[in-house]
């Protein structure tokens, strides 16, 4: 009769070197695409001062957790670190969008923008993400505590 492991104490180094490659992947996808928007979206960036390095700071973080939640696939710390994104992505759009507007001055024109909608819609698109993680994380308890069961 064959037992079930619980743990990934004994992982091969197959599939140590199959997540860290997978992990890589994904963080140079999501590193392309901020450098093609980037390319975009840099114009802005003489109009908002320090704007750059607050996208920075979002992408590198980004792709750490994802490099992160990747490599502890198959792990409770994958739900965490899914949840501790989400609840990043929240914390992030709070502190940099603040009250919801901006305003710049061009050419004597000045110029006010609202953002309180995009704000609300990511901050719920966050919630529902944190929600999935949480959910996730209590599915997977749930099949560990069958197993142990079984």
């Amino acid at each position: 009769m064959a037992t079930k492991s619980n743990g990934n104490s004994g992982m091969s180094p197959r599939k140590m070197i199959t997540k860290a490659l997978k992990a890589t992947i994904k963080g140079i996808i999501i590193y392309i695409a901020y450098f093609i928007i980037w390319q975009f979206i840099s114009p802005m960036s003489q109009y908002l001062p320090g704007f750059q390095q607050m996208i920075e700071a979002f992408v590198t973080t980004y792709i750490a957790l994802i490099i992160l939640s990747e490599l502890s696939s198959g792990t409770i710390y994958q739900h965490f670190l899914n949840a501790g994104k989400s609840l990043f992505i929240i914390a992030f759009l709070i502190l940099s969008l603040g009250t919801g507007g901006f305003g710049f001055t061009v050419e004597n024109v000045s110029i006010m923008i609202d953002v309180r909608i995009f704000l609300f819609i990511a901050m719920l698109l966050g919630l529902l993400s944190l929600a999935k993680s949480v959910l996730q994380a209590v599915n997977y308890m749930s099949d560990k505590a069958e197993l142990t069961q079984v």
